[in-house]
């Protein structure tokens, strides 16, 4: 089975509210990183189609703060799939309801592994490259990828 990456785009949205601040308004780092985990999950598990969880969150950077009453929008897409881990993007976008615009708040990529009903890796369909974009940062995903095994085999 083939899967390509614009198919898999995935996109969460949520108004920020008060019990997610802190007393000077500003949402919570935590807030958003579940917000980003969960719209990873999605991503991942929708072009799966079996169970995921999370093994890694690489270069997580918070780019402007939120706040209470901000709409936040959480994008997903699958940008490296491998046997059974995938490599999700997840950028998540800020706007202020009152004013026109939105800004990129946050990014980072979610390393998710499909897993069969007895929890082991399952395979995952193979992700089809329709654009130069989408081979850049699958090649950029590859890296990140084959670094991180090379770095757990070290610590071995």
């Amino acid at each position: 089975m083939q899967k390509s990456a614009a198919e898999s785009i995935l996109i969460i949205s949520e108004v920020m509210m008060p019990s997610q601040a802190n007393v000077a308004g500003n949402i919570h780092g935590g807030e958003i990183i579940k917000l980003m985990d969960s719209t990873a999950y999605a991503t991942a598990r929708r072009y799966a189609r079996s169970n995921v969880v999370t093994a890694r969150v690489d270069e997580l950077e918070f780019h402007l703060p939120i706040f209470i009453g901000d709409l936040v929008i959480c994008t997903g897409k699958v940008i490296f799939a491998g046997n059974s881990s995938m490599e999700i993007a997840v950028t998540v976008e800020v706007e202020d309801l009152e004013h026109e615009g939105r800004q990129r708040a946050l990014s980072a990529f979610f390393t998710m592994v499909a897993l069969d009903k007895k929890g082991r890796p399952n395979k995952v369909p193979e992700l089809i490259l329709t654009s130069d974009e989408d081979k850049l940062a699958f090649e950029q995903g590859q890296l990140r990828y084959e670094s991180y095994k090379t770095k757990k085999r070290q610590k071995k």
